[in-house]
């Protein structure tokens, strides 16, 4: 069931393996958001686990999405400046060193808009700084460092808000809040 916890008109969920998180981040490209629209977090270790250099072969926007942001020049850390000359090298795409986070989508300019200060309650105050509640940051805390996938967007109406959150179940989205 959708819980809402929040005003913020984000719409989020997680998923436990890549196939789950293609499908709901190719669905909602089907529905007419833009890559830029939707957030990807997950760790670097289940990046490496779900996305990992032996899958090649298999690309994937998503996939391609989650490396955006993992090679050189995409460490944050320092002053505000440092923040946003990364994020302005490497697009929308962010890896936070220490907290082996990656992040992808506008979150990833949330944290860049939240300083280096805002990097220091660990990966729940880096949710919290992109505009994460954090009731839903602190569930979606455990998640992200078991390797799972979370998955957030701004519905453009309450009836997409039902679509994907009917297509999320559907497809084994967990803890969906909106």
């Amino acid at each position: 069931m959708m819980n809402r916890t929040d005003n913020a008109g984000m719409m989020t969920a997680m998923f436990r393996d890549r196939e789950s998180a293609e499908r709901a981040f190719e669905e909602l490209r089907a529905r007419g958001y833009d890559k830029d629209d939707i957030n990807v977090v997950m760790s670097d270790e289940g990046r490496k686990r779900h996305f990992g250099d032996d899958d090649k072969d298999d690309t994937t926007e998503l996939g391609n999405k989650s490396l955006e942001g993992a090679g050189a020049g995409s460490a944050i850390g320092g002053t505000l400046g440092a923040i946003v000359g990364a994020i302005a090298a490497i697009g929308t795409s962010v890896a936070i060193p220490g907290l082996g986070l990656i992040v992808a989508g506008p979150l990833a300019a949330g944290l860049a808009g939240a300083g280096a200060g805002g990097l220091t309650g660990g990966l729940i105050g880096a949710l919290v700084g992109a505009g994460i509640p954090e009731e839903r940051a602190k569930v979606y805390e455990t998640g992200i460092k078991e390797g799972n996938i979370v998955i957030g967007f701004k519905p453009e109406s309450a009836e997409d808000a039902r679509y994907f959150e009917t297509h999320f179940q559907k497809n084994r989205g967990e803890h969906i809040y909106y």
